[in-house]
């Protein structure tokens, strides 16, 4: 009895091992990262990634535990309007949180997200995946309109959103409270017609990069 009880829980070990060091199932790529769908279990590394101050000031988070992180994530998932990934390298290394929300299928129009790694910036992995959300976007879901929503100073975020196609369409005047200041918000779009139109692959096109 004592034998069988320690053999299973050998088992029960290798398998959770296994289970850790599984690949995460890719459901889209495009050039040089991958998405796989948000899970509970990367609360861990997005409140990591929310708790930045960098990221906290430019994106105007709030501070928030990471149970209430995971509880976020368990309700979003449940959420029909909206899909959240987790940004991957060619190896599996997580990069970034992007998210299409606020679907509405009849009028087509949707809201990009993005959080990328503090330590990952800079690097073109933030236009990658926007590209590639757009192309899911206009590619796959009958989408006409995606829209971007920001802080006038966050000029990285800005810049990204620019290489990906996106236009400003206007400033939402004193439309942010943060850190005790009001913020003017920009809004950018990118139509069906202007994705179209861009010159460069689609995700579909973009060779598979082995990890």
């Amino acid at each position: 009895m004592t034998e069988k009880v320690t053999e299973d829980a050998g088992e029960q070990e290798s398998r959770a091992t296994e289970d850790a060091e599984a690949p995460r199932e890719v459901c889209w790529r495009g050039r040089g990262i991958a998405f796989a769908a948000l899970d509970v279990d990367d609360a861990e590394q997005i409140h990591a990634w929310r708790s930045d101050p960098v990221a906290a000031y430019e994106i105007g988070m709030w501070p928030r535990a990471l149970s209430g992180v995971r509880e976020r994530i368990e309700r979003d998932r449940d959420d029909n309007d909206r899909d959240d990934f987790l940004v991957l390298l060619p190896d599996g290394t997580p990069i970034g949180h992007i998210a299409l929300i606020d679907q509405d299928l009849v009028d087509g129009t949707a809201e990009i997200m993005l959080m990328t790694d503090p330590g990952r910036r800079g690097r073109g992995h933030g236009t990658d995946a926007v590209n590639a959300l757009v192309d899911l976007a206009f590619g796959e879901l009958p989408m006409h309109r995606v829209q971007a929503v920001t802080h006038t100073t966050n000029t990285a975020a800005l810049a990204v959103l620019a290489k990906a196609g996106f236009v400003q369409e206007g400033v939402r005047r004193s439309a942010c409270l943060h850190r005790g200041r009001r913020h003017d918000v920009a809004v950018l779009a990118l139509l069906r017609d202007e994705w179209a139109a861009l010159p460069r692959p689609r995700s579909w096109d973009e060779p598979v990069v082995a990890g």
